[in-house]
């Protein structure tokens, strides 16, 4: 079932995947670090947010606190995903917390958020067929973009297909009000963070975005307690 209703989105992974993987080559990686990068980071966000600052020689303590806020909200998917999950080994959690991604939190928190009680098997199953798939289309696709990135000319704009397709896979999903201020917040901030160094608008849209659909989520809460 999984599998099934992931399946729109990989392709989405997959042009996602390439374009990183083209990223990666053209920020001055070596074939070689860009897929130790591609198979050990598995975050297209922080890696892409990463990429000009290794470009342009930033400290690396700046590189790494650059990606784990711009990966923040991945901590709050843990939580949220950690009463389905917490019956698993420890090693088994840290595993799924690797392969974890935007879509799979998005559409099994839109199936079982309000689902009792945790810990079935069909959770596991579910989530599995998410993102096992999806791991498998990003390395493919990333790899794929690592060794043909230097044919493609860069007047193609490929990098805009990507965001197309992203945007034409989460926009269906967007049904809740916490989540479409997420959006609306996170767009506006990272429209105007444009002129921030070293690509900073985007980490401040990440933050403005979380915090933007927590409150709300606590305000529809407290109205209808």
């Amino acid at each position: 079932m999984g599998f099934n209703e992931a399946s729109s989105a990989l392709i989405a992974t997959g042009i996602w995947g390439f374009v990183t993987g083209i990223a990666m080559l053209k920020s001055g990686l070596s074939e070689t670090y860009s897929g130790l990068m591609t198979l050990f980071v598995y975050a297209g966000s922080a890696q892409l947010t990463s990429l000009p600052l290794i470009e342009s020689g930033a400290p690396l303590w700046l590189i790494f606190a650059a990606g784990m806020i711009v990966n923040i909200r991945f901590i709050i998917f843990g939580a949220a995903l950690q009463p389905f999950f917490r019956h698993l080994p420890w090693k088994k959690r840290l595993a799924l917390g690797f392969v974890t991604t935007d879509i799979a939190f998005v559409l099994f928190m839109s199936r079982f958020g309000n689902d009792k009680p945790v810990g079935r098997q069909q959770h596991l199953w579910y989530f599995l067929g998410i993102v096992i798939p999806s791991w498998f289309t990003w390395q493919i696709c990333s790899f794929a973009g690592i060794f043909l990135g230097g044919f493609i000319p860069a007047s193609w704009g490929i990098e805009y297909a990507a965001i197309l397709a992203l945007m034409a896979v989460i926009l269906p999903l967007l049904k809740t009000r916490p989540f479409f201020m997420c959006l609306v917040v996170a767009g506006v901030v990272a429209w105007v963070g444009q002129l921030l160094p070293l690509r900073l608008g985007l980490v401040a849209s990440v933050i403005a975005g979380v915090v933007a659909g927590v409150v709300t989520e606590q305000l529809q809460n407290k109205r209808s307690t």
